[in-house]
């Protein structure tokens, strides 16, 4: 996982201005966890959570937020009251108490198998209290595998506050249902990042879940929550979602 801070701090400066305020993605977070959670106050932690914006949305709903960043992303999370910004590791970090929802989003996959189901163990045996609930961002291996080979280039748009020409190309590897997305400044193209994320259908986040301490309980697609159920010929699981939340609960 040595690419992780490099990844995110370089992509982080290019994209900091646009990306430092509240939108409807993160209140869509917090509704999603408030259907889980319930209503009234709620202490929340929120894993790999680069800006803090949605830890802001749910600051403002009411929430204790505990939110760790390991790159210096978090130096864009503002100082609000209810809210504590941690830069660390959250392999290594040490937290005080238990929390009623833990959340990850757009972020889990990054290492091995044994990587996720350590994580997923902290989860459950260090943070989670027993009638919590997980909400976490699993990438589609279905979608990320249809996008392989595919190229993509974003120009400057200074007034959304993006300052930067980018380039983006994406593989896919089968064998290992694992996305490899390379970014670089269009100026300096022998500068190139890759992210490198494991992907998981809900069938394989089941087994992988095994021993962890926590079981699938549904998934989340936009606002549309779904049971545990086939979906033969499902189309945005098969050609759209590039994520899905799932749903983690206590065993």
């Amino acid at each position: 996982m040595d690419w992780v801070e490099g990844f995110y701090s370089r992509t982080g400066s290019w994209w900091g201005r646009a990306n430092t305020q509240v939108t409807e993605r993160d209140h869509r977070r917090v509704r999603m966890m408030r259907a889980y959670a319930g209503d009234g106050p709620l202490r929340l932690l929120e894993l790999g959570s680069g800006y803090g914006m949605t830890a802001v949305a749910a600051v403002r709903d009411g929430c204790a937020v505990t939110a760790v960043e390991l790159t210096d992303r978090i130096r864009h999370t503002p100082e609000t009251a209810g809210l504590s910004a941690i830069n660390g590791d959250f392999y290594d970090v040490t937290l005080d108490g238990r929390f009623d929802v833990v959340c990850y989003w757009n972020g889990f996959g990054v290492g091995t198998d044994a990587d996720q189901r350590r994580l997923l163990r902290r989860i459950s045996g260090e943070w989670l209290h027993p009638g919590g609930v997980a909400l976490i961002d699993v990438f589609n291996p279905l979608v990320w595998a249809r996008w392989n080979g595919t190229e993509d280039h974003k120009f400057p748009d200074p007034a959304r506050g993006y300052d930067h020409e980018v380039r983006e190309q994406t593989s896919f590897d089968p064998v290992t249902n694992t996305a490899f997305d390379t970014w670089w400044d269009a100026a300096r193209p022998d500068e190139k990042v890759t992210q490198v994320l494991r992907c998981y259908s809900p069938a394989d986040l089941t087994l992988l879940l095994e021993g962890t301490g926590l079981r699938l309980d549904g998934l989340v697609l936009g606002d549309e929550r779904l049971p545990l159920a086939p979906r033969p010929g499902w189309t945005p699981l098969l050609t759209e979602a590039p994520e899905y939340t799932a749903v983690l609960m206590p065993v």
